[in-house]
Formats: structure tokens, sequence, C-alpha cells
């Protein structure tokens, strides 16, 4: 639940670099979610519960989605890519499936043109000099 948190906090930070587990963890809990509201949407449908399941999901996917474009850009900032990236997503099918390798994909170890090595500065190792 820190990962989410953490996300959140840093609400529209498109610089600097986002751990694997950082965006995984962020993704997760939106699929979860936005799950049970989708669920919840649909076992109430036709009614005034089903119509503000409704409205509460699309209001959750309107206020997670500035969020989850930052963290995507700062995942893609750690495998030493810019963020303009994530536009590789609107090519049908290959695009998401390239940007989600991406995004699985090890970060580079150390300081890179986006900033210091996430993982590093959590093991408390000292921000290496470039």
């Amino acid at each position: 639940m820190e990962w989410y948190t953490k996300v959140l906090k840093n609400y529209a930070g498109f610089s600097g670099r986002a751990r694997r587990t950082e965006y995984w963890m962020f993704t997760l809990f939106n699929i979860i979610i936005l799950g049970v509201i989708g669920g919840l949407m649909t076992a109430t449908k036709g009614g005034a519960l089903g119509t503000l399941f409704t409205i509460l999901y699309f209001a959750y996917a309107v206020a997670v989605f500035i969020p989850g474009l930052a963290v995507a850009v700062r995942r893609l900032h750690d495998t030493n890519r810019s963020g303009w990236w994530i536009l590789i997503g609107l090519i049908p099918l290959v695009g998401g499936i390239v940007l989600i390798v991406f995004c699985a994909t090890e970060g580079n170890r150390g300081a890179n043109q986006y900033g210091e090595d996430p993982k590093a500065l959590e093991a408390g190792a000292a921000p290496a000099i470039a």
C-alpha cells in the first residue's frame, strides 16, 4: 500500500525515476480498485446505486490518470528512455506489448540523465558521483 500512496503523493511528478515495484504495485492496486468498483457497478446495474458506482468508477479513473501517467514516465526514465516513449502505447497491439516490456525491464544501475538509481537510494547506498 505504501507504493500506491507514494505515487499519489508525487501526483504530477514527471521528473526522476521510479522502480519496477513502485510502478507495478500502483498498477496492481488500480486494477483491483477498478475491478471491485466495476463489479459493483455491474451487479447493481439499472438502479440508482448502479449509477452511483458508474460515477465513482469514472471519477476514480480520471483521478488516477495523471499519477499513472507520471509513474509510467518515471519508470521509462529508470530504463534510460525518454518519457515520450509512452506514446508507443498508441500503436495498436504491438505498442502496448513494447510498453509492457519497457516497464518490466530492470532499470539502469547507478545514475543516469534522469537522476540517481532509486533502488540504490532506498537501500541506503551513497549516491554515485557523476
